[in-house]
């Protein structure tokens, strides 16, 4: 009879694979988060408001980093994944670098666009890879650590970008050959975007994996569009619910987030270099635990029987994160704040490795790839491309006060966490239906 044993633990040639990955998925959360150091040099050198700001943060960054996200994550289905990730690190380390040379809000705004592009190819693969090296029992620790990359990253952009913005507009800027003069924000830009290259040479050395089934046995040929179009429709409310549920949580995340070291700096008045290592260093070290605790939690919930494992982790999650999501923002001081945010990164990153592990387990995997970029389609748009938005939106049209920052922050989770606990308890009982048919087809 067939088995579900991990075909590997995170150490030899499995361990190799998952550390290039969590290093490149690292490298492109400082890529994309480093804008949210920059609002005040930004606004300044521009001319923009908070929703024009939010524009370059979120849609600018998603609306290509979800539309090509499915043609890219078909060619990881059919086609070498290691060369195809190596391709996009290379792409958006560039498209940042280029980012440092604009002088309008529309050239930046292309740039960013280019930057989501590169990095539409990193994920989807990723995890298709992650699951072929580690099986089932495995996968959903193996994913907790690569996740906490979202985490580390954005820490050490909050900590990067807080020093060297600081230092670099205390310095009047950086002048470079070639380039000339740059400002704070430029110069931050071409200095974070050179290092990606390297990594996408470093990606090169990781061997393709043999794609196999949920069994552990070969996965077969390639399957066509009208197949897996056939298969989320057939199976829709599981799909619709999930990606439904966690796109609520992306939201919330980014909401918070995108705004979290501006709320410091606008509202409590603090220094951007000091909120930077503060935020920062929470952010890597309790976003971090926070993600690779959600994964144990839901292997260890597998391991005791729960065939919807990874759904009940996440709602846990969900559970403990909306609370503090709503009083972190509205805490009267600096220190409060900052001792709430401590709990909201711990269980706002707690659903994450749960999320992507959940689709690995229900969908078949010659299109593992192609589902997780619908998957990230729907969360990103709606969470990075909306998410910071949706605040600076209430902020600005709603509130109609830059210094009511807080409130709309408080406002957005109170909605968002309140949707994502419904989503997730709907999803429950027919994600276990799946699976289990899944599992019994395998055997």
């Amino acid at each position: 009879m067939a088995t579900t044993k991990p075909r590997g633990g995170i150490t030899g040639l499995a361990g190799y694979s998952l550390f290039v990955l969590t290093v490149a998925y690292f490298l492109s959360y400082i890529d994309r988060q480093i804008l949210s150091l920059m609002v005040g040099p930004i606004k300044r050198d521009l001319g923009l408001t908070d929703t024009a700001f939010s524009l370059l943060h979120g849609l600018a960054f998603a609306l290509f980093y979800t539309l090509l996200g499915i043609p890219i994550a078909k060619l990881a289905d059919n086609r070498n994944r290691t060369r195809l990730i190596a391709a996009g690190i290379a792409l958006w380390s560039l498209a940042t670098v280029v980012s440092g040379m604009a002088r309008s809000f529309g050239q930046l705004f292309l740039a960013r666009i280019v930057v989501g592009v590169g990095e539409a190819s990193l994920s989807p693969a990723a995890y298709s890879i992650i699951a072929d090296r580690f099986g089932v029992s495995g996968m959903g620790r193996a994913i907790g650590v690569y996740s906490s990359a979202v985490f580390l990253g954005i820490g050490a952009s909050f900590i990067i970008g807080g020093v060297l913005v600081s230092g670099l507009e205390a310095a009047g800027g950086l002048t470079l050959p070639i380039l000339g003069h740059l400002s704070s924000w430029q110069a931050t830009f071409v200095i974070i975007g050179l290092p990606g290259l390297l990594v996408a040479l470093w990606v090169l050395t990781l061997p393709e994996p043999k794609r196999v089934s949920l069994a552990g046995t070969d996965a077969g040929a390639a399957l066509s569009n009208s197949q897996i179009l056939g298969w989320l429709g057939a199976n829709r409310r599981v799909y619709l619910l999930h990606f439904s549920g966690f796109a609520m949580v992306t939201l919330l995340f980014n909401a918070v987030l995108a705004w979290a070291p501006e709320l410091f700096i606008r509202i409590h008045g603090l220094e951007r270099a000091d909120i930077g290592i503060k935020l920062g260093g929470m952010t890597a070290a309790v976003g971090a635990a926070g993600v690779i605790a959600g994964g144990w939690f839901s292997d260890f919930l597998a391991k005791r029987g729960d065939s919807s494992a990874p759904i009940t982790s996440a709602l846990v999650g969900c559970v403990c994160l909306t609370p503090c999501a709503i009083a972190a923002p509205l805490m009267p001081t600096a220190s409060a704040a900052l001792w709430l945010f401590a709990p909201l990164l711990f269980f706002a990153s707690f659903p994450f490795g749960p999320a992507a592990s959940s689709l690995q387990v229900i969908t078949p995997p010659r299109m593992r790839a192609q589902v997780s970029a619908v998957y990230l389609f729907v969360v990103n748009l709606t969470g990075i491309g909306f998410g910071g938005t949706a605040t600076a939106l209430v902020t600005d049209y709603v509130f109609a006060d830059p210094q009511r920052l807080h409130h709309a922050m408080g406002l957005i989770s109170l909605l968002a966490g309140l949707a994502s606990c419904l989503l997730l308890y709907a999803v429950l009982k027919p994600f276990r239906r799946l699976q289990t048919g899944l599992l019994e087809a395998a055997q």
